[in-house]
Order: structure tokens, then C-alpha cells, then sequence
């Protein structure tokens, strides 16, 4: 009985590790391109699957990914990510890429984290100063002043930021290892949050006067992929 039992729990033990790992399933077939025609039966990682008949080459590709994105005024960054929403055949290969263009002289992708993927980047011009932060107790700051062919890893779910210290345009590209990865801009999370945060609860978190919270809670924040108000759209 106490074998039976002992194997039982390693069989509960092993299930529950396999959910804990699997972040983006693995595929059981060649591929899963992503469609929103419910008509094709198939539903994979939140997506249905196109009919392997009708996939070609243009469900794996894009193209635009050497042109630069115009850069917010608030942040003086743009990122341009792309998903499965973007590229259809990323869907169960649990990739996706990224291209973020930094201004000369600060051009910031603020503290953010991805709650479902890992991040590699590798910068192609320029100059940046980047660097995660780990957990607590210890909050400690990984960060290295970053040049081209320079590559940096951002371990999963920590806040992490890229900050151009170069007096010319920067750019890096950088891979995620989830077809959705998530982003949780720090500063637009707490104080752009809809509905508002009760204010107290800021006041305390960040040790601010009452006022301060409320006057930045009224503020624009911008996503990284967005332009704000002050900038041209194209």
C-alpha cells in the first residue's frame, strides 16, 4: 500500500510539474498557423488552426522589420513586437521577435516585464545602458553599458529597461521565447491603471505625498509601442 501510495504521489508530482513548465505547448504536428475562421475545428494555444491545405509561405513571414518606428516624445522609444498576431505560423513554436528604436541622448523602453516569456537582445547600433532587476528580498541590479553585436539575457517575469546613453540613434532586436509574451510597463501598470488605484494605496507603496500620486495618476502614459498625443502619427 505504502508503494502504491509512493507511486501515486510521484505521478501527481510529475503532472503538476509538466503544467508548471509548459508555458507555450509544444507542437504535436508540423505546424498550427493561426486563423480566426472558428470553422476550422482545431483550437491550439488560443488560437484555431488554419487547414494545412490552404497554409503557404506568407503565413511564416514579414517584412518591414529593417524600417525604423518613429519614437514617442515621452519616452523617446518605440518598440515594434511582433506575435502571432502578426505572424500566423509563430503560433505553437512559443517565438516572437521584437525591434525597438531608441533617440539619441536617452530614448528609454522603461521597467517592464513579460509574465510569459524569457528575452534575448541583441543590439545592432548604438549605445545602451540596460539591466533587469531580481526578485525580492534582494532587488539586486544586473546591468551592463551594451554596444553593437553586444547580446543580454532578461530572465523570465523580472522587471528589466534599455536606456540609449549614446549621443546617436540606437537599435536593437531582441527574441522571446513565448508566440505571446505579455508586457507589463511598470510606471503605466500603478499609475495609468483604469479605473485608478485608490490613491492610498500609492501614497504608501511608493512612500509619495497624496498630491503627487493624484497629479501622475492625471498623466499620459505611453505604452513603448505607442506614440503619444504630442507625436506625428503615419
Amino acid at each position: 500500500m505504502k508503494v502504491a501510495n509512493f507511486i501515486l504521489a510521484l505521478g501527481v508530482l510529475a503532472l503538476a510539474s509538466s503544467f508548471a513548465i509548459a508555458y507555450d505547448p509544444s507542437p504535436l504536428q508540423d505546424f498550427c498557423v493561426a486563423t480566426d475562421d472558428a470553422n476550422s475545428g482545431v483550437f491550439v494555444n488560443g488560437k484555431f488552426c488554419k487547414d494545412p491545405e490552404h497554409v503557404t509561405a506568407d503565413d511564416f513571414f514579414y517584412s518591414g522589420l529593417n524600417v525604423a518606428s518613429e519614437t514617442s516624445k515621452q519616452l523617446g522609444a518605440r518598440t515594434n513586437l511582433l506575435t502571432v498576431d502578426s505572424i500566423p505560423g509563430l503560433n505553437t513554436n512559443g517565438l516572437s521577435i521584437v525591434r525597438i528604436d531608441y533617440e539619441a541622448n536617452g530614448g528609454l523602453n522603461p521597467p517592464h516585464h513579460h509574465p510569459r516569456a524569457s528575452e534575448i537582445l541583441t543590439v545592432l547600433e548604438g549605445t545602451l545602458y540596460a539591466g533587469f532587476i531580481s526578485s525580492n528580498p534582494d532587488h539586486r541590479v544586473f546591468s551592463k553599458v551594451l554596444k553593437a553585436g553586444d547580446v543580454f539575457v532578461f530572465p523570465l517575469g523580472l522587471i528589466h529597461f534599455q536606456l540609449n546613453i549614446g549621443k546617436t540613434p540606437a537599435v536593437a532586436i531582441a527574441a522571446l521565447n513565448s508566440q505571446n509574451p505579455g508586457v507589463v510597463t511598470t510606471a503605466n501598470t500603478v499609475f495609468g491603471a483604469s479605473p485608478s488605484l485608490v490613491p492610498d494605496v500609492l501614497t504608501r507603496a511608493f512612500h509619495l505625498d497624496k498630491d503627487l500620486v493624484t497629479k501622475l495618476q492625471k498623466q499620459e502614459w505611453v505604452n513603448p509601442s505607442e506614440l503619444d498625443s504630442y507625436s506625428n502619427s503615419y
